[in-house]
């Protein structure tokens, strides 16, 4: 899933590149599918996204005709969803093929979080919902046990929606801190939720527990969540681990977040590299 994006932001820079591979082959599948990601992210950027969209349609099935076996092509078809504003009932029959094809596929259960926290903007509860029932059927080194994190920071950056208790915020930080226990440090691909399970925990004035993260996260940046208000996204990671040091070690809460979402500790009151493929 990560290859996928990365060849298409690549082929969306080097043209010629993609041109000379659907020269070579354009029945493959790996090239149909990074067509149908190329079309789904340049359809994202227009004012007429949803229109745009529903006309990549076409490039998603003979991805996922080509492949039958592969969740990807079905995790591009969740974001399709979200993005072309599809209505529920698509939604279900295309995640119904999501999971047929791989019951616990990190990507197409962000994608499906997505779009249902775009759907019932502001049901954080129901959001949070999904997100348990998903960790709680999931093996214990899976990644999905890092989606009521995700669920969790929907909730801390929205303006929205009913109260969630403080106790189901740090459960789902808590989940997501035994992940990234049971994983190496350094790890590449655990950067991504480790990364998001920082700026969590910093919302929620968690200073060791963010540190412990940091120290774990090592080197490696993600662009989300840092490029949710920063021009600068690595910047902005090595502002926060400062600010967490200086926490920890004077015993002063930061305000990193005073001017985003809801303040850190008053709830209501993706992959890896050095800095990587930020979220739509």
């Amino acid at each position: 899933d990560r290859y996928v994006r990365r060849l298409a932001a690549f082929a969306r820079s080097r043209p010629e590149w993609l041109g000379t591979w659907r020269a070579e082959d354009p029945a493959a599948p790996d090239l149909l599918l990074v067509q149908a990601q190329l079309a789904v992210d340049r359809a994202w950027d227009s004012p007429a996204r949803a229109e745009l969209l529903r006309e990549v349609s076409p490039l998603i099935t003979a991805a996922a005709r080509a492949e039958h076996r592969d969740p990807v092509p079905w995790r591009v078809a969740l974001d399709h969803a979200r993005g072309a504003r599809a209505g529920h009932r698509y939604f279900e029959e295309v995640w119904a093929a999501a999971v047929r094809r791989s019951p616990h596929h990190y990507g197409c259960h962000v994608a499906a979080l997505r779009y249902l926290a775009s759907a019932w903007h502001g049901a954080h509860h129901e959001c949070l919902d999904f997100a348990d029932r998903a960790a709680q059927d999931a093996p214990p080194d899976s990644l999905i046990q890092a989606l009521p994190l995700r669920a969790a920071y929907g909730y801390l950056t929205d303006g929205c929606g009913p109260e969630v208790p403080r106790a189901r915020l740090d459960a789902a930080a808590d989940r997501a801190v035994a992940l990234s226990a049971r994983l190496p440090a350094d790890l590449p691909w655990a950067a991504g939720p480790r990364n998001l399970l920082v700026d969590v925990l910093v919302r929620l004035e968690r200073w060791p527990d963010a540190l412990e993260q940091l120290r774990r996260t090592g080197p490696y940046a993600t662009s989300f969540p840092w490029d949710r208000d920063a021009e600068d996204p690595l910047g902005r990671f090595l502002q926060v681990r400062r600010a967490v040091r200086e926490a920890v070690v004077s015993g002063v809460p930061s305000h990193l977040h005073e001017r985003r979402g809801r303040r850190p500790g008053h709830p209501r009151s993706e992959q890896g590299g050095r800095l990587g493929h930020g979220d739509h």
